[in-house]
């Protein structure tokens, strides 16, 4: 019999309904988990569990109010933990919760206390690269909804590879790389994760398999966009998801950053420091190149040198964020700058180890984001109109960079198909992106117009986001 709900998330019988989430412990998976706890929260007026793990676990001083909060071991072994592959940490996970089965036992103690406070649980929405929690969640009989922490396009891209290996896009040969892959336009062979190209090719292949059954087993898939950036890649998600069989919806929430009332300080893992936000205000409009790659990936020695000295010799104003353990065999240390580099840039750049980035991007003197290209970070610079100069690392961001560079045209690539950063081209590449010339005056153009579909989205009542949230919140009251 289904369960009869009103409009502000209560059952007729009194009690309010219980969503559990479950986020990887990556900086960039907790803090859209967190957002999209927030948003439910306060616009469903759902009660709130977040499963956990002791590793990364959220501050205690910034968990949001009315929130419970419930940790599980992930049951990592200290050499893995210790391992700069986030794919051999996802793996280890989840064979520890398979293998001990703390997340199952965790959701059973969740649920019988949610009955006896009548506040029935609707489901579990978990991070889609954890199919032992899917798992956990179907043999108590909860329906799952999968967060994607990125974009629909890398959706859809991670639900292909049965295509890309038929049409012999993969395994990816040199001479090809440069190959547009026609059924996934603007993307290029370049552009894909091959996991034959990975060390470990049977965890990277466990991991694509997995994200693709969280995906195919749920009720519910919620992505962190918007319609106008990705029309066509979330109407082609919704086809090729509705041609399975199974009645699972895709909703389009983002930004999330900006939807939920949760300070990103509040969720993330490192510590902001905020007297840069101070330095800008000291800085010409538009004149300051703001540097960040990323929370998780670390770099190569030679190539932390490089874009060091590429920064210096730019002759640009930059806010480089170098956060601890951002060199590759440096453990969580702090980077040592390169000797002299502090004097060359002294009065003209500035190195933090973590920025309060949503408002570096949101300030005025910021003209220009170098960027890792991680789907957080560019959501967020779509968001504030700032162009993007990507250098992609690993994963998802070749793909949100070839977004950027060729369907959005909001930025460019920087020393695209040179696998090898030097800081001379470096140097040129920053002042040909910040220079205000013809070419670059379109960029800016573009970027201000993606600022502007986004502002829409969001318009209370008529934004397609704000739409999506509540058609979110009917979905979970019917499961």
């Amino acid at each position: 019999m289904a369960v009869v709900v009103d409009d502000d998330g209560l059952t007729r019988g009194g009690g309010r309904r219980r969503i559990v989430l479950f986020p990887l412990p990556f900086q960039g998976h907790i803090s859209p988990m967190l957002q999209l706890a927030d948003v439910l929260h306060r616009r469903g007026h759902l009660a709130v569990t977040v499963l956990h793990t002791a590793r990364n676990a959220p501050d205690p001083a910034a968990r949001p109010d009315g929130f419970d909060f419930v940790p599980v071991p992930d049951g990592m072994p200290a050499a893995v933990a210790a391992s700069d592959d986030p794919l051999e940490k996802i793996l280890a996970m989840n064979a520890a919760m398979d293998t001990s089965g703390c997340v199952r036992d965790a959701l059973a103690s969740i649920l019988l206390s949610a009955t006896e406070e009548q506040q029935p649980v609707s489901c579990l929405i978990m991070d889609t690269a954890l199919p032992a929690a899917q798992k956990a969640a179907a043999a108590l009989g909860l329906p799952t909804v999968v967060l994607h922490t990125v974009s629909a396009a890398s959706t859809r891209l991670y639900r292909s590879y049965a295509m890309l290996h038929d049409k012999g896009y993969l395994p990816a040969q040199e001479q090809e790389l440069n190959r547009p892959v026609k059924e996934l336009p603007p993307l290029r062979v370049s552009d894909l994760f091959d996991p034959s190209k990975h060390p470990d090719q049977e965890s990277a292949n466990k991991i694509l398999d997995g994200n693709f059954r969280t995906t195919s087993n749920s009720a519910g898939v919620v992505i962190n966009t918007f319609e106008a950036l990705e029309t066509p890649e979330l109407a082609a998600l919704r086809a090729e998801l509705g041609s399975t069989g199974t009645s699972t919806k895709v909703f389009a929430i983002g930004p999330l950053h900006e939807l939920s009332a949760i300070d990103a300080a509040a969720s993330s893992l490192q510590e902001q420091d905020g007297s840069c936000i101070s330095w800008l205000d000291t800085q010409a409009p538009g004149s300051v190149l703001y540097a960040s790659l990323g929370s998780v990936i670390p770099v190569q020695k030679d190539e932390f040198a490089e874009v060091a000295w590429g920064l210096a010799g730019s002759g640009v104003p930059f806010l480089w964020v170098v956060r601890r353990g951002l060199v590759a065999g440096g453990g969580e240390s702090d980077p040592d700058l390169p000797d002299g580099f502090e004097r060359a840039v002294e009065g003209r750049g500035k190195v933090v180890r973590w920025a309060p980035q949503r408002e570096a991007l949101a300030h005025g003197a910021v003209g220009g984001f170098w960027t890792h290209s991680g789907w957080n970070s560019t959501l967020e610079s779509v968001h504030e109109g700032v162009p993007m100069l990507c250098r992609p690392l690993f994963g998802d961001q070749p793909v949100n960079a070839r977004y950027v560079g060729e369907a959005w045209k909001n930025g460019v690539l920087l020393m695209e198909g040179e696998k090898k950063l030097e800081r001379g081209k470096i140097a040129q590449a920053i002042r040909a992106f910040m220079d205000p010339g013809e070419k670059g005056d379109e960029m800016r153009e573009r970027a201000e117009e993606l600022r502007r579909q986004s502002a829409a989205c969001l318009e209370p009542g008529g934004g397609s986001t704000c739409r999506a949230v509540d058609e979110l919140v009917d979905h979970i009251l019917s499961l």
